[in-house]
């Protein structure tokens, strides 16, 4: 990874299951050529890893407030820089 490129996990809260909000997320991330994975979380939540250019992660952390239409986010909590991750964007079993 390069100084330009971070990884970020974020925990995304509200009506995010159910909805189609994985597969929305997974194809927003891949749209902007981003790396990584979105998983559900049986708290209800929605877990994801971002990795890229930097103002390209952001730019996803700011669109996953908006997430597909029925969905609602009411938190979106950055765990900051984390693990990193290469190759396509991926959706993976809840965990």
């Amino acid at each position: 990874m390069t100084s330009s490129n971070k990884c970020v996990r974020a925990i995304i809260s509200g009506r995010v299951q159910g909805v189609g909000y994985r597969a929305w997320c997974a194809r927003a991330a891949s749209a902007r050529g981003l790396s990584g994975w979105v998983r559900n979380r049986r708290s209800g939540a929605v877990e994801a890893l971002f990795c890229g250019d930097a103002a390209t992660v952001d730019a996803m952390l700011a669109a996953v407030w908006d997430g597909p239409q029925f969905s609602r986010v009411l938190e979106v909590e950055v765990i900051g820089e984390t693990e990193t991750h290469c190759g396509a964007f991926e959706v993976r079993d809840t965990c």
